[in-house]
């Protein structure tokens, strides 16, 4: 075996979004697309030409397409970096927030992520690869914009000639100098959960008869799932579906809302319905939790989580803080108000939350995506949220259904949804925002489409903590009676931009709470349809997908 240079030039986009670098399938098998984004992330992260002697690196990824030729790549260019030790989940398998627990368990450097979350596989689908940091967490904004700079300066990329890690087989190989270690990848996390939730109390409510079901949508939640809920708490054995990892997630695109998890939606909506269904994505680290014949939304879970958190053993001290995102809805702002505890509103993007958890502000946080999360992790965990709710199901002997109509009793109902325009051209996408922006300074005090407007601004961050800023994280536009919509442009998607419209207003008349969401927000939207002038700008008359 030997260290190789290879000759290389830099690729266009290579600047990573939201969430990481993500493509289709057919850009990252370009020869030396993968291998100059990893070259520029070792460079960024170690500096040009500096070995990553004595550090321990964590891979893994969703076990999508082009997973596993991936991770031979990393691997042959981590042993040629000069790392003392790379772990790896078998079969190339670790779920997003597992990554984040090995790499805080192990005290490793960084972690290499593959997965485009949500997105198809396939193919003809999706990949994606990000970095996280020794937290566990997301690489931040001036990180990953050091690697697109270094991208676009790339001439060459060091490699090695070795031939293939068995990445089935667990246990240590070598290459030069590197260990790979093959690791168990649902271990580490399964013990994370131990601590945390009341398994005897879960186990009991699953002996006396309560009924889960849980989608894995053919992705990598599934092993975990399965090892956790049927094997350790007695959960029936076909509790979990679709469990096992497929390279195209079986056609299905592995997104856990109500728009893609269709047959999930259609058995609890069923008169033999189970006590409670659950699923998550790609990467497991999004959920969505239902009821029978009950859909909770992702604001509406982070909020009970909050509410609720001191039935739970991991959280029984009580909760410092609260965080999201500042689309996601009011909800858990109110909860925190009534418990005294700070609540943060962040840009989009878990990366945000990193800081609020490192520096102890924060306990729980999540986003109107489907991900919810806390500080036992750096990431959003989809698995870690289903046994949250199962412990206080257990707990409370209170039905899913039950816990968030009593946080509405309390705190008034949040209507609230997301409309996604997907696949706009990017010049007509950045066309409607500089529009939208441009009418800011004049919007206060105005009636459009018979709402008044009291204030408008795009929206900005300072982080409490380091006091970086981030501008520009989407317009908010909120009404006399604070009902507001936000707009943005997603940065997860892989072709043209998707305008995403955020819609929410609080109702605290029980009498209106069972108003279906979108006629309760019909105002706003009108209102957007207006304001934003969203079919002349995309040629759409209904959004794409609505949650």
């Amino acid at each position: 075996m030997s260290t190789l240079n290879h000759a290389s030039q830099p690729f266009e986009g290579q600047r990573p979004g939201t969430s990481g670098l993500r493509k289709k399938v057919t850009v990252f098998q370009q020869p030396g697309y993968l291998e100059n984004f990893v070259q520029a992330l070792f460079d960024a992260v170690h500096g040009e030409g500096q070995s990553a002697q004595g550090l321990v690196l964590v891979v893994g990824g969703d076990g999508r397409f082009h997973n596993r030729p991936a991770i031979q790549t990393i691997l042959r260019m981590a042993a040629a970096r000069g790392y003392a030790k790379v772990l790896v989940g078998q079969g190339g398998i670790l779920s997003t927030p597992a990554l984040s627990a090995v790499v805080r368990h192990h005290q490793a450097s960084g972690g290499i992520v593959l997965s485009a979350s949500h997105n198809p596989g396939g193919a003809d689908g999706d990949f994606g690869i990000k970095y996280n940091l020794a937290n566990g967490g997301p690489a931040t904004e001036t990180l990953t914009e050091a690697v697109y700079q270094r991208s676009q300066g790339i001439r060459q990329y060091t490699t090695c000639d070795a031939p293939d890690i068995a990445l089935d087989r667990l246990g240590v190989q070598t290459i030069e100098a590197t260990q790979i270690e093959v690791i168990d990848p649902v271990a580490a996390h399964a013990a994370l959960m131990r601590e945390l939730f009341d398994f005897p109390a879960i186990k009991a409510m699953f002996d006396s008869g309560f009924r889960l079901h849980f989608d894995a949508m053919w992705a990598v939640g599934g092993p975990y799932a399965k090892a956790i809920l049927e094997d350790e708490l007695g959960a029936p054995a076909d509790t979990v579906v679709h469990a096992k990892p497929l390279e195209d997630f079986g056609g299905m695109h592995p997104d856990p809302n109500p728009a893609h998890a269709q047959e999930l939606v259609g058995i609890m909506m069923a008169s033999d319905a189970p006590d409670m269904g659950a699923a998550t994505d790609g990467d497991a680290d999004r959920n969505m939790v239902l009821g029978r014949g009950f859909v909770v939304s992702p604001s509406d879970s982070l909020a009970v989580l909050a509410a609720h958190a001191h039935r739970v053993p991991g959280y029984r001290s009580g909760l410092v803080g609260v965080a999201r995102s500042m689309p996601t809805s009011t909800a858990v702002d109110r909860v925190a108000k009534s418990l005294g505890i700070p609540a943060f509103e962040t840009p989009t993007g878990w990366k945000f939350f990193g800081n609020l958890l490192d520096a102890g502000m924060v306990t729980l946080c999540g986003e109107e995506s489907y991900g919810t999360g806390s500080n036992h992790v750096r990431e959003k965990d989809g698995l870690w949220a289903i046994l949250f709710w199962l412990n206080l199901i257990a707990t409370t002997g209170k039905s899913v259904e039950q816990l968030v109509r009593e946080l509405w009793a309390q705190h008034g109902r949040c209507f609230y949804s997301r409309h996604d325009y997907e696949g706009i051209p990017t010049a007509k996408a950045d066309a409607l925002m500089s529009e939208l922006r441009a009418q800011l300074p004049s919007l206060a005090g105005r009636e459009i489409a018979g709402q008044t407007i009291a204030w408008a601004d795009d929206f900005a961050y300072t982080d409490p903590v380091d006091g970086s800023v981030s501008k520009a994280q989407g317009v908010r536009v909120v009404l006399a009676d604070s009902s507001r919509l936000v707009l943005r442009l997603s940065g997860t998607g892989t072709e043209g931009a998707t305008l995403r419209l955020y819609l929410e207003k609080h109702e605290p008349d029980a009498t209106r709470h069972n108003i279906e969401a979108q006629t309760a927000l019909k105002p706003l939207i009108d209102l957007a349809q207006v304001l934003a002038r969203i079919e002349h700008h995309t040629g759409m008359a209904t959004p794409t997908v609505i949650t």
